[in-house]
């Protein structure tokens, strides 16, 4: 039945599982060939079962068949990207985006298509991220803008920290493996294109209307809230007002995406109130034409673009009047981002846009059918409550496993501040339209100003009431799994007690209870040392089963504790040293924090393990050659390693582990 009703449901399944398996396997050419070989036989022999019903093995070659192309795009995808030498060189391209001032440099993003290096010139892909020391004004680069620039190239790498958030596998997955750190004088050559693409006149437009919003009044914090809101533009956002936002459960206003597809087309609808009937089609395609212009004018960022295809497809049925199912459009518009960047499904807004609105279409209207009101002002209430919380637990698992928190007020925060937002948003539109008449457009802006305001004054009151979040909670991947699925299956039981057996949610919930079981087991049964990648200071961690002792000389344990503890239910134990040596002896391993080997430091506990501390560290002159440790790390807050090169160039390379460069060092105790 399924097939029949939601035919992209076996089409992005096994294309989804076949990107993923692209994580852990690096098939070459001659297993896609030998892969086709087999597929095409598989189909070949389909053909003889055609007269019955079903057909298994025209099923299971169409599923292979999608399996192999999911590894085959994300495989490509993969390569895709140049790989640099760490030299000096030239590159060519044009700027993705507009500077961004950041404390001490100017970030910007060079879409790359040539390197000149040792006389010649070869074509490159991927983008390069810049770093423009600021020792002059922020350079007046607009997107578009081509660029010739000299530097040299350095990896992009992550922190490596225990279930942390992977910044190198989230920069390559947006095509940006190389980042380099630049003068002004390293920029050759800055010219003007004739003709610029589309996304990068999205972009000035955006850069424009946020031009619009200042010479109306509209500044500080409040003129951030509102490119946040209307534009989804967050990076004139301090961190404290997106923490706000984040508590109250109501950060997904600030990503221009479905709810703002939704906010606008239904303005839209009523606003051509006088196209029914068989001028109903003309109505669909003018809000879809007005929601593509959106589109643009917000940048086509990927959230915006995901969410108007998302509904494009969705009233593609209305168009061609055709009744369609929700679930299949919604993965059609899935399957076409999927094909033109197969990375995409590990993005957070992917997951968690898709989540919500698949839950929404399969549960809001049984869950808003069990309650009447006859009056309109309570039902408008109620629909908004019941689409929180169909929303909120179908994103409920992604929340926990992304974010270790879960808001809790989010039903009353959601009620109050998502209408308000909507009326911020069409505000904020309506600006930019009647901005050629001044007075209309500046009574409009101080209208917006007051209801940003207001908008935020009332999340960050949200925020601040007691248990508004609760933090550090986490689970695993594969709970992830296994949580989705028992809240899809209990939630469906409880709608509708007749569509499944309650053995099913009792079923998924086993899955899950036994996931955690397993994950439990086999922490209690292990030990080990962890030296965190935290920023200026140095953070060790000893595990033993489900106790964490952190040895740290800061006060509090910093995020990347908190993440791993919260990931594996951890009970942390915090022991700040302050003195320049301290010995630890776990297991048969012996350890010994310091700040200085010497002789006098060494000889008396003969350690296995050197973690070397301090901001100015001392090593005693020709020591190393005595030391029979098993490795030596240093800690990320050292910072003088130029200093300490001489003797450590002494020991064998693989026994000196640089946590700033190489990640957080992990040893089985």
């Amino acid at each position: 039945m399924l097939n029949r009703e939601i035919p992209f449901l076996r089409i992005v399944l096994p294309l989804c599982l076949g990107i993923v398996s692209g994580l852990y396997l690096a098939p070459g050419n001659l297993f896609f060939i030998l892969s086709g070989v087999c597929i095409l036989i598989l189909f070949c022999t389909g053909m003889l079962f055609n007269r019955q019903l079903t057909n298994p093995v025209y099923g299971i070659s169409l599923m292979s068949a999608l399996f192999i192309c999911g590894l085959l795009l994300y495989t490509k995808e993969k390569e895709r990207i140049t790989v640099l030498a760490p030299e000096e060189a030239l590159f060519s391209g044009c700027l993705s985006d507009y500077p961004e001032e950041k404390e001490n440099t100017f970030r910007m993003i060079l879409k790359t298509e040539n390197m000149v290096s040792n006389d010649s010139q070869e074509k490159i892909n991927g983008s390069l991220i810049l770093y423009c020391r600021k020792n002059t004004e922020m350079p007046d680069f607009i997107p578009g803008d081509r660029l010739i620039i000299r530097c040299i190239p350095l990896e992009i790498t992550s922190r490596g920290n225990p279930y942390e958030f992977d910044y190198r596998f989230y920069m390559e997955c947006n095509g940006m493996r190389y980042y380099a750190f630049i003068e002004t004088g390293d920029i050759i050559l800055h010219s003007t294109p004739i003709h610029r693409k589309l996304v990068h006149s999205a972009l000035i437009v955006r850069e424009r209307i946020i031009d619009m919003y200042r010479e109306r009044g509209i500044s500080g914090e409040r003129l951030a809230l509102v490119a946040a809101i209307t534009l989804g533009q967050k990076k004139m956002l301090d961190q404290e007002q997106k923490q706000h936002f984040i508590k109250a459960g109501v950060m997904h206003i600030m990503a221009v995406s479905g709810l703002h597809a939704v906010i606008l087309s239904m303005f839209i609808f009523r606003m051509l109130f006088f196209l029914r009937g068989r001028l109903n089609i003309i109505r669909v395609a003018i809000t879809i034409i007005i929601l593509w212009f959106f589109a643009f004018i917000t940048g086509l960022t990927p959230s915006v673009l995901r969410a108007t295809i998302m509904y494009s497809f969705l009233q593609a049925g209305n168009i061609i009047k055709r009744p369609v199912n929700g679930i299949n459009s919604v993965l059609a518009s899935a399957f076409v981002l999927i094909m033109a960047q197969p990375s995409v499904i590990f993005d957070a807004g992917f997951q968690l846009s898709y989540a919500a609105v698949i839950s929404i279409l399969l549960f809001y209207r049984d869950l808003y059918l069990k309650i009447h009101f006859r009056h309109r002002i309570p039902d408008l209430i109620w629909q908004s409550a019941t689409v929180t919380v169909i929303a909120q637990a179908g994103t409920l698992p992604l929340t926990i496993m992304l974010f270790n928190r879960f808001p809790t007020w989010f039903i009353i925060s959601n009620i109050i501040i998502v209408p308000l937002s909507s009326l911020v948003v069409i505000t904020g539109i309506l600006v930019p339209l009647t901005f050629p008449v001044h007075f209309l457009s500046q009574f409009l802006a101080v209208i917006l100003g007051f209801m940003t305001g207001l908008t935020e004054r009332l999340t960050e009151i949200a925020s601040s009431l007691p248990l508004s979040s609760i933090e550090n909670i986490g689970i695993t991947s594969t709970e992830c799994v296994f949580l989705i699925l028992f809240v899809f299956l209990i939630t469906r039981f409880l709608l509708d007690r007749k569509s499944i057996p309650v053995l099913l949610p009792l079923a998924a919930l086993l899955l899950f209870v036994l996931a955690g079981t397993i994950k439990d087991i086999s922490t209690m049964k292990s030990n080990e040392l962890i030296v965190y990648n935290s920023i200026g200071s140095s953070t060790i961690g000893i595990r033993n089963g489900n106790i964490l002792t952190i040895y740290s000389d800061s006060i509090a344990a910093g995020q990347e504790v908190i993440r791993h503890s919260a990931a594996l239910d951890l009970k942390v134990y915090e022991k700040p040293y302050g003195r320049n040596t301290y010995r630890l002896k776990c297991g048969e391993k012996n350890i010994l924090i310091t700040n200085t080997i010497s002789t006098a430091t060494i000889q008396p506990v003969c350690p296995d393990i050197i973690i070397l501390t301090g901001k100015r560290p001392v090593i005693q002159k020709n020591i190393m050659n005595s030391v029979s440790s098993e490795v030596i790390i240093i800690s990320p807050e050292v910072t003088s390693l130029s200093r300490l090169s001489g003797e450590l160039s002494k020991v064998n390379a693989g026994k000196v582990h640089y946590v700033e460069k190489e990640g957080a060092f992990f040893a089985a105790l």
